[in-house]
């Protein structure tokens, strides 16, 4: 579930980005002042325990991380797929543990459009091979995420995307597990929405 930040004052410290992928999540960091973002790890995905979730809740913890931003797939038409369905789903799994272990981390889906492509290009600027891109493309997608939010509430003195709130019920999934959504949204269906204050593609 989601609910627009509207003229909502965000929170600032260290932040975490996050592209989700079917196969790869990637993760990067800011710094304290939210200056830069730098790209940090890229984990397995794990469907069915969830441990990449676990990685990236108990990284908040260690750093003190105040917010997350999850890439929210769209077309160029501002469209919502699959893709966008599978990020809202992982956000919503991020939100279920920070509730499950009392941390105070807000979570935000925000528009991660051209940041895959942005990537590849900066890899390629980099003198990084074609072949090495898998290994580091995710977290740096991440952090192209994580900038352009952070640059934006920056501009704009407001938070940025959808906040993702907790479903109205959960359920362990399992000892040592992450909390999951009791229900996922219908096929072909996704809980995100457009807010206002952040249509612009990532840059």
């Amino acid at each position: 579930m989601t609910e627009s930040v509207g003229a909502a004052v965000y929170p600032q410290g260290i932040k975490l980005g996050v592209d989700v992928g079917t196969v790869r999540v990637g993760v990067a960091i800011c710094d304290r002042d939210e200056i830069l973002a730098t790209p940090h790890k890229t984990l397995d995905r794990n469907v069915k325990r969830n441990s990449d979730v676990r990685v990236i809740v108990s990284l908040a913890a260690e750093l003190g991380a105040v917010q997350v931003f999850v890439g929210l797939p769209r077309t160029m038409k501002g469209e919502e797929h699959a893709s966008a369905r599978m990020a809202t789903v992982y956000a919503e799994l991020l939100v279920a543990e920070f509730v499950a272990r009392e941390m105070d981390v807000s979570v935000n889906l925000v528009d991660e459009r051209l940041s895959s492509v942005t990537a590849h290009r900066n890899l390629h600027e980099a003198g990084m091979s074609s072949r090495n891109h898998r290994k580091v493309v995710d977290q740096v997608a991440a952090a192209g995420i994580l900038q352009h939010a952070i640059d934006m509430q920056k501009a704009r003195g407001t938070d940025v995307g959808s906040r993702v709130t907790a479903p109205p019920r959960t359920r362990p999934s399992g000892a040592g597990s992450a909390v999951q959504p009791e229900h996922a949204a219908p096929e072909g269906t996704t809980r995100s929405q457009n807010t206002e204050g952040y249509s612009e593609p990532v840059q």
